[in-house]
Parts: C-alpha cells; structure tokens; sequence
C-alpha cells in the first residue's frame, strides 16, 4: 500500500475570533437561539444554510451521517423529507433517534440537535409535496432511492415514464413511499469558534419539559 502524505491536511489551519457566547447573551428557549443564528446565516449568504448534517443508527449498530435540507422548524421540531425505503428512512424504523448538525463556517459556528424522531401525517407530508416542483416530485416518484441500480439509464428511464404517466396530470399526487420526519429536541449544543481553540460551547437540556443551559469545555 502507497505511502500517503498527509502533511497538506496536518498544516490546515483556521483561525477563529468571534463573539464570546455565554450562558448570559444566549436566549432561555433554545429554539430561539437556533431561530437567531439560522436568520444570521440566511443574512451572511452562505449558499444553503438550511444544509444540516443528518445522523441514525443502521440496524446493524452503524452511525450513518449524510447531507440533507431543512424543510422546517417550529417548537414541535425540525422537519425534513425523503423516501421512507431509503437507507435512512431504514434506519428510522429500527431506531427512530436522529441528529443533526448544521456547520455554518462563514460565522465559525455550529449547533448540533438530538433527539426521538417521527413520521409526519400523510397531509403534512402532501402539503409540502404539492409545492415542490414539478422536476422534483417526479424524481421523488422515479428513483428507487438508495437500491442497488445497474446504470444511470435507469434513472433516466424511469423518470421519463413518470413524466408520460403525469403528462395529462393537473396535480401529482404524493407517493406513498415518500414523506417527512419530525426530529423532536432533547438536546441542543450551540458552538462558537474562539481564539486558542478554546470554543464557547452552550448546551441546553430538556428536563421534565423545561430547558436547562450550561457550558462544556472544549
């Protein structure tokens, strides 16, 4: 096996000055923490802010962590949507906890969320599907999301069935093997890089439905 030089990646270094971040100038109620710092991303132009980092377990004891978008958030929880046969639509079954991280580097921040996860109801799910494009609910209805397929032609082909199937369709109407989630918090993190790699970090727990708030170390 080549020998490989991982001096490029040793010599990576950035330098992190921020505001500090207390327990004293962060909000009671963590969700409106996240609200604060997601409007500050919206506002610094990072491409897609809404980018999160979502986390399950594989029946088989695996951490499986992958990109997807936030679609929504309010105090019942943070909303996402995708195939439910999919590797992570898997994963929820057998275990329905989540994850999820957004790194926002712009802003040298990051919060990372906990927490039991569920399906949204069928009209959640259909409401937002009705406003997605009309190229994404199609692609939503011809991938077999996360199968094993023998080339891309399949994709292709099977997308172009769907557009002759919906061609004389007003409306499209929602797959049963696509929806949402709900990851509910149990726990939130809010990290803020500092000098010395000494970073404010603020976690807040849920204890018989209020929010507790204290400072890890670095």
């Amino acid at each position: 096996m080549p020998n490989r030089d991982s001096s490029k990646v040793e010599q990576l270094r950035q330098h992190y000055q921020s505001d500090i971040l207390s327990i004293d100038n962060t909000a009671n109620n963590p969700l409106d923490q996240f609200e604060s710092w997601f409007n500050d991303a919206l506002e610094s132009g990072i491409l897609e802010p809404n980018a999160m980092t979502l986390c399950t377990v594989s029946p088989q004891g695996y951490p499986q962590g992958r990109i997807v978008l936030l679609k929504g958030f309010s105090e019942e929880g943070f909303r996402f949507f995708t195939n439910y046969s999919s590797s992570k639509g898997n994963d929820l079954k057998h275990n329905p906890r989540a994850s999820l991280v957004f790194f926002w580097d712009k802003l040298q921040r990051q919060v990372r969320i906990s927490g039991p996860v569920e399906k949204l109801s069928e009209e959640a799910s259909s409401a937002y599907f009705n406003k997605r494009p009309v190229e994404s609910q199609l692609g939503a209805i011809a991938s077999p999301q996360s199968q094993v397929i023998p080339s891309r032609k399949v994709l292709s082909d099977s997308l172009e069935q769907a557009k002759l199937d919906h061609q004389s369709t007003q409306k499209i109407t929602k797959p049963k093997h696509w929806g949402g989630y709900l990851v509910m918090p149990t726990t939130y993190e809010f990290w803020q890089g500092q000098p010395s790699r000494l970073h404010d970090r603020i976690v807040y727990h849920k204890e018989e439905n209020k929010w507790t708030k204290s400072r890890l170390a670095p």
